[in-house]
């Protein structure tokens, strides 16, 4: 016994058998755990590389679906762009799956790229006996961008801005838009029909039966004529009718007038007629003849348009760019042109204006009133090849009937929205 407790305490004195012991236990888990590192590092490269092809495809493959002219070409965009952001991995990576998808509510409004890369690494094989697999998938979201054109636009920023209720028809195929980015910018109640391709707004929209054509929540729509100054023609004009009974009539020259009331059949030669402060009221039961003619609104003046319903006809077009040339606003004819109304935007106090029309009204060009609020009868009878209103507000109620034939891309630009690509997954 003695000599075996010597042997024991020899060996437990001796430290190179013990490192020896140490290192021949620990050597395969240190050789384990580098093989470990060597693979994981490979995975990892692959993962970070397929995930970037992935993320770029979905990307590619959602902005083509954006553009008109490529949207059909979304899988082969993406499929290029996965290609040219593979390098590691090609060769043992899969063709992609790219697929459209629903995304936040929307149908087919997002695009999935998915793709998997398989190989055999020595360590992990030995472990598992197969090839070392990664999986990526990556999801982007898009909206189409869109321009707005309309020829019904509201200007109020707060508020609602266009209401259109009662049985009143609109037949307006070329659009409306509301600059408010309030709830019920735009508000279509009761039993009124509007029919449209088009309605835009910053805020919200009322409009049951009309969601398909509505677009809530468009920021930057904007007023296209703010930077117009309105012309002047400070030379002093009189209403006067002239001859007697049925024959009377008044042959109107432009200028400046405090008031223009129709008291007889009244023709106005072609220029620019200035109400200041007074009325412009062509409702009366008498023929109302101007052709090449724009209305300015200063201090406070009004108009009302539209005949009494008694069959007296109103004939009104605007000036287009030949009109100007000669007068001091030659140089923005084009800018001034086919604007039949013009309201300074400071027409203090702000004013309440009226459109009554009937069925012989033929009343064309635009009628601007930025710091007006337009209202539209429900005597109105109006249909016109291509008649524009931007005002403040727009109220359309009772039984009006207001028709305006503009082509959309000759109608008032209101603003648009970028196309919208986000990487959501």
């Amino acid at each position: 016994m003695g000599k075996f407790h010597k042997l024991m305490s020899n060996l437990r004195d001796n430290r190179r058998g013990n490192a020896l012991i140490i290192v021949a236990t620990g050597l395969p888990v240190l050789i384990g755990g580098a093989g470990f590192a060597v693979d994981t590092a490979q995975w990892y490269m692959w993962k970070r590389e397929l995930q970037h092809a992935v993320d770029q495809a979905a990307y590619a493959g959602a902005y083509a679906l954006t553009q008109e002219q490529i949207e059909d070409q979304y899988q082969a965009r993406a499929q290029y762009e996965y290609d040219n952001n593979v390098q590691k991995i090609e060769g043992f990576d899969t063709t992609p799956t790219i697929t459209l998808s629903d995304y936040a509510g929307g149908t087919d409004n997002s695009v999935v790229v998915s793709s998997t890369a398989s190989k055999v690494l020595p360590f992990s094989n030995f472990i598992w006996g197969g090839n070392a697999t990664i999986r990526a998938t990556a999801q982007a979201s898009f909206q189409q961008g869109n321009t707005f054109n309309a020829c019904l636009v509201s200007l109020r920023e707060d508020g609602t801005g266009t209401q259109i209720g009662g049985s009143a028809t609109v037949n307006a195929q070329c659009g409306l838009a509301a600059l408010s980015c309030n709830d019920d910018a735009v508000v279509i109640d009761g039993s009124a029909t509007v029919n449209t391709d088009s309605i835009a707004a910053c805020g919200t929209i009322d409009a049951d039966g009309l969601e398909d054509v509505s677009t809530e929540g468009v920021q930057g729509l904007y007023d296209a004529y703010s930077d117009l100054t309105p012309p002047e023609n400070t030379t002093s004009r009189e209403y006067k009718c002239s001859g007697k009974g049925n024959n009377k009539q008044a042959s109107l020259q432009p200028g400046t007038y405090d008031d223009l009331t129709v008291k007889c059949t009244t023709v106005l030669a072609s220029g620019i007629y200035v109400i200041d402060g007074g009325t412009l009221d062509l409702t009366g039961n008498f023929d109302v003849t101007g052709n090449g003619v724009m209305f300015v609104l200063k201090n406070g003046a009004t108009i009302k348009l539209g005949g009494s319903g008694q069959g007296n006809k109103l004939n009104l077009t605007p000036m287009d760019a030949a009109d100007f040339a000669g007068t001091p606003y030659s140089g923005q004819a084009d800018d001034l042109s086919d604007i039949l109304v013009f309201e300074h935007r400071d027409n203090n106090p702000s004013q309440d204006h009226i459109f009554n029309g009937n069925s012989n009204s033929l009343i064309e060009g635009l009628i601007y009133l930025p710091d007006g609020n337009l209202r539209i009868n429900g005597t109105a009878d109006v249909a016109a090849q291509c008649l524009q209103i931007s005002a403040y507000t727009i109220d359309i109620r009772g039984g009006a009937f207001l028709e305006t034939l503009c082509p959309t891309d000759e109608s008032t630009e209101a603003g648009s929205i970028s196309p919208d690509v986000r990487l959501v997954a």
